[in-house]
């Protein structure tokens, strides 16, 4: 479709010249080209000349990178072209510099303004593929990101829900239900780059569910939810990291709290815990980084990560929603 738009404008802006150089050739120097010179004639083989350039000469010179061998031959061919349509066309009987003077700007004109729209087209062309290949690029890289999340975070569900069966297999079915209703968003609904933000918010309630079985007696969790529009998308998989690391990285006997907000299209996540100053924190370093990358792939210059961790671990993420 884009091509077929490029090939309408291109063709609409040549018919567009060739009609308003005609005119003003045969109408503005009408004492030159309407009833003594042949002009109408000439257009024919002037339309040859362009032509060739345009799709011959051009590609072929620009490709290699052979400028100045272009404008030489550039030159020679308006310069010929002139004396052709001097000598031929009108038989004038005109020295060369008079004919140069005279008529080399009908032909000079029109190759210059073709060369400069070939070059602008190719341009806009080599543009485009750069806006492509960048989007495919970043497709690929959200979806190797995204593809980091995915399976730890499944399997430590998977684990709740195997020691909920031996301990309280009355309870489980529940848990199955939430589990599937998270891997349906993590196999289906996250291959978007923008869901529902109910979705996404449902699917970390589910999580936090799951957190909160297993930290049971061990962490005490505060989850705190203010929304007041469900209208606004998301990027799926986005906040389970800040979350999840809240439970991987807090210290035994601790409080976490996590608290999301969502006003006039800002969503704010917070989640706070204490933690250990000599763990060895790489992989948590990773996470983070990843949702870095994939901020600034998706909402850049519209969100604000902070982190704090004088006294507690607390980080902060804003979002301008969509």
């Amino acid at each position: 479709m884009e091509m077929i738009k490029k090939y309408i404008t291109e063709t609409i802006v040549h018919l567009l010249f060739w009609t308003l150089f005609c005119f003003i050739s045969l109408f503005v120097f009408s004492q030159y080209y309407w009833s003594e010179n042949p002009f109408l004639q000439y257009v024919f083989i002037l339309l040859i000349i362009v032509y060739t350039n345009h799709f011959f000469l051009l590609p072929f010179f620009v490709k290699r990178k052979w400028y100045l061998l272009y404008a030489i031959l550039f030159a020679l061919v308006s310069f010929f072209a002139t004396q052709f349509y001097c000598n031929v066309f009108t038989s004038c009987g005109c020295t060369i510099m008079k004919c140069l003077s005279n008529y080399l700007w009908q032909t000079i004109v029109p190759l210059i303004f073709f060369s400069f729209i070939w070059l602008l087209f190719k341009y806009l062309s080599k543009e485009e593929e750069i806006r492509k290949a960048q989007e495919e690029k970043t497709a690929m890289e959200l979806k190797f990101l995204k593809s980091q999340i995915n399976p730890h975070v499944l399997f430590n569900n998977l684990n709740t829900v195997y020691a909920y069966a031996i301990e309280k297999p009355e309870e489980t079915p529940d848990l199955i239900l939430k589990l599937s209703e998270n891997l349906k968003h993590v196999l289906y609904e996250s291959n978007a780059d923008l869901i529902p933000l109910e979705k996404e918010l449902n699917y970390i309630d589910n999580y936090i569910a799951f957190q909160e079985i297993r930290t049971e007696g061990i962490k005490k969790v505060h989850y705190h939810k203010s929304i007041n529009s469900f209208q606004y998308s998301i990027a799926p998989l986005l906040l389970i990291t800040l979350i999840e690391n809240a439970f991987k990285h807090s210290t035994t006997n601790s409080d976490i709290h996590i608290t999301i907000e969502v006003n006039n299209g800002n969503l704010i996540c917070t989640c706070e815990n204490e933690y250990e100053t000599s763990e060895n924190n790489m992989n948590q370093r990773i996470g983070l980084q990843n949702m870095e990358k994939r901020l600034n792939l998706l909402y850049e210059n519209r969100y604000t990560l902070k982190i704090d961790k004088s006294k507690t671990y607390f980080i902060s993420l804003k979002l301008e929603l969509l």
